[in-house]
């Protein structure tokens, strides 16, 4: 899901009318009269005028550096492309402080971050207290990812101008995206005491409060700013987001689909309604290709699609691959695809080389790994579409592969300007992007029934095995013998997502500790951190005859202690019909076998994928009432249970879903038959 989190800028100034025959300054004479008829354009914000009349004005007055401005500030306020006019007003005012900052503004929209800096920073050499030009500094520093120096400029508007409200909300945004999340609440916070109805901070507190937990005070703060202005989607959006977190889904498909009513162009709620879907299994298949496709034609009418490249089409020459993802990082992304580069890396570099663009600025010891596997690493944050889509064009990238989907920090709309000839979605998502302009979507035969290819609009590759290949954790955990043995009783667990627990599960769930007497569950989320959400899950299971003594709730860990945590359990429960990927591989390598219930679509059939290729058949369920008899069945024999887990792990490692070598073989060559089939055609 995406959270959009815009940079509030300041409130328009008025620009005051001036007295006398000429107005002097510098770059040129302008008659009063003229200056006297721009600036109450200006001010009465009839700016259609404003540009008719200053763009004729320039003609005749070339040299006035306050025709320029005035003529770019028309063009600024209604979103046109007025850069040529801005740089002409700062070439011609080189010691007016506003032009500069105006002139940050417009590269600042265009993604030129290094070029909007140095203006803000021209402007502040002219007007050093200038609380508006730090604070749009700070605005180009954030969104180039420049966190620190984001933080310091807006400290430095507040310092001049205390009550700065907008200032306060955009600290909050940079403390936020520092990890500092209760600073950042403070923040805004005191930007709402000084503006109540600051609907920016309202919707940025949302963000926070959503983050840190507290889903109910988060969707507070989401209807807060809706209230304030209706209109604004991004709102509607995020209060999409806390409800689903909180499990409430149609109240937030109800909100993205508000969003989207408000803005019928905004591609993050779309994405977010599509990736919605993955936790609902009452969605019709055609409803779900309806709204893929919807998204694929909103992002298609951006783009200025490319329909020929120089990539010169001989099928056995080294290919050069673009990864595109968020979350190249510690993340379950990141750990599916440390392995599999390495492995190309070491066994294939004659064969592929490999360019990644990652979408987000956050990095991590992980990061480091796979960027060593690199031959090409190149920071998208805060690259608009087009620069994006030109620079994987100049890397003559031949294959490019989106990792995301529609999940967090995608970067899907530039895919539909179709920089490289071959284009491919995999690993990170679980259903078709919608983009016409990507040709292939990667599977396996277990997780994609032929029967739900019609639902892609990607043509389905299958590699002959699985389509998911762990990375086996760098952190040292040993596996424990069987826990029941010495606790008297069988704990269950599971460590995904807590939205993943639908009514359904937990009606399951709670059928099977009802069976298995004494049984504990172990749930494990970063959401249980919090107080209120425990006790909604323990009223949930309640409702079904389970006591909370039988649950045991933890928030979340250090991947070494998160991974420790598998000790503690028996046998994984999988969700559904959102099931596990990087939560079931982890379990798998900690010795503790999932269940898992068989759906009919691919984010349904995960499970399925992990266990048919870890060799563990007899955990697959086909039905509710299967996967009860299954779970009491494997608890009744624990002798079985005590050996299966000390020698599962040495199992799944010598496994597909481990073997990176052995995967990267088989992926080398999907990729060298897509490019193949590209050649054959031109």
């Amino acid at each position: 899901m995406k959270h959009r989190r815009p940079a509030i800028s300041p409130p328009r100034r008025q620009i005051a009318s001036a007295s006398g025959r000429r107005v002097e300054k510098q770059g040129g004479a302008l008659p009063q009269p003229e200056f006297i008829e721009l600036v109450a354009l200006f001010n009465a914000g009839r700016y259609v005028e404003l540009e008719q009349r200053a763009g004729s004005l320039v003609a005749r007055y070339p040299d006035s550096g306050l025709v320029w401005k005035l003529y770019a500030a028309s063009l600024q306020v209604q979103a046109k492309q007025g850069l040529l006019a801005m740089q002409k007003a700062a070439e011609l005012l080189p010691g007016d402080a506003e032009v500069h900052s105006n002139l940050g503004v417009a590269l600042k929209k265009l993604g030129r971050l290094d070029e909007a800096v140095a203006s803000y920073r021209r402007a502040l050499a002219i007007e050093p207290n200038s609380a508006k030009a730090h604070s749009n500094l700070g605005n180009a520093l954030m969104q180039s990812g420049r966190l620190d120096e984001a933080v310091a400029s807006y400290r430095r508007a507040l310092a001049i101008e205390p009550n700065y409200a907008k200032a306060h909300g955009n600290l909050g945004n940079a403390l936020m995206e520092s990890g500092l999340r209760d600073e950042a609440v403070a923040s805004y916070r005191r930007a709402l005491a000084i503006e109540p109805n600051f609907a920016e901070a309202h919707f940025s507190l949302g963000i926070a409060l959503t983050r840190s937990g507290s889903r109910d005070e988060a969707a507070a703060s989401f209807r807060r700013a809706v209230e304030i202005n209706p209109n604004n989607a991004e709102a509607h959006n995020n209060l999409g987001i806390a409800l689903q977190e909180s499990g409430r889904l149609d109240d937030a498909m109800a909100s993205y689909r508000r969003a989207l009513e408000v803005s019928p162009e905004y591609a993050d709620a779309h994405s977010n309604l599509l990736f919605l879907h993955s936790f609902r299994s009452d969605q019709p298949a055609e409803l779900l290709m309806s709204d893929a496709r919807g998204y694929g034609h909103l992002v298609a009418r951006r783009a200025a699609t490319c329909r020929a490249w120089e990539n010169s089409p001989v099928g056995e020459r080294c290919l050069r691959v673009g990864l595109v993802s968020g979350d190249f990082q510690s993340h379950p992304v990141g750990y599916f695809v440390e392995g599999i580069v390495g492995a190309l890396a070491s066994h294939f570099s004659d064969r592929i080389e490999l360019f990644a663009y990652p979408s987000h600025y956050r990095t991590d010891a992980l990061t480091e790994r796979i960027k060593g596997c690199c031959r090409g690493w190149y920071s998208a944050v805060g690259l608009s579409d087009e620069h994006l889509a030109r620079r994987i064009r100049e890397d003559r990238i031949d294959i490019l592969i989106d990792l995301s989907g529609h999940t967090a920090h995608n970067r899907l709309p530039m895919f539909a300007w179709k920089p490289a000839p071959v284009q491919v979605s995999w690993l990170g998502y679980f259903a078709t992007t919608g983009v016409a302009e990507i040709d292939y979507f990667i599977a396996d035969p277990w997780t994609l029934p032929k029967s739900e290819e019609a639902y892609f609009t990607e043509k389905v590759w299958r590699l002959p095995e699985t389509r998911l290949c762990f990375a086996p954790p760098e952190v040292e955990v040993a596996v424990s013998e069987l826990p029941a043995l010495n606790n008297g009783y069988v704990t269950f667990g599971c460590f995904n997502n807590l939205t993943k627990m639908n009514d359904a599960v937990v009606a399951l769930w709670s059928q099977i500790l009802l069976l298995v007497p004494e049984s504990r569950l172990l749930l494990k989320s970063w959401r249980l951190s919090q107080t209120s959400v425990q006790q909604s899950v323990i009223s949930r299971f309640a409702a079904h005859g389970i006591g909370g003594h039988r649950l045991v709730l933890e928030g979340a860990s250090p991947r070494a202690q998160y991974l420790a945590a598998y000790n503690r359990v028996d046998i994984a429960l999988d969700p559904f019909p959102f099931t596990g990927g990087a939560t079931s591989a982890e379990a798998l390598w900690m010795g503790v076998p999932v269940l898992t219930l068989a759906g009919d679509r691919l984010v349904s059939r995960q499970g399925v994928g992990l266990l048919a290729n870890a060799g563990l058949p007899d955990w697959i369920s086909v039905d509710a009432d299967d996967y009860v008899r299954r779970a009491v069945l494997h608890v009744g024999d624990l002798r079985h249970l005590a050996v299966l887990r000390r020698d599962l792990r040495q199992k799944v490692l010598t496994s597909p879903l481990f073997e990176s070598t052995r995967f990267a073989r088989h992926f080398e060559a999907a990729l060298r038959g897509m490019w193949t089939q590209w050649c054959n055609v031109q």
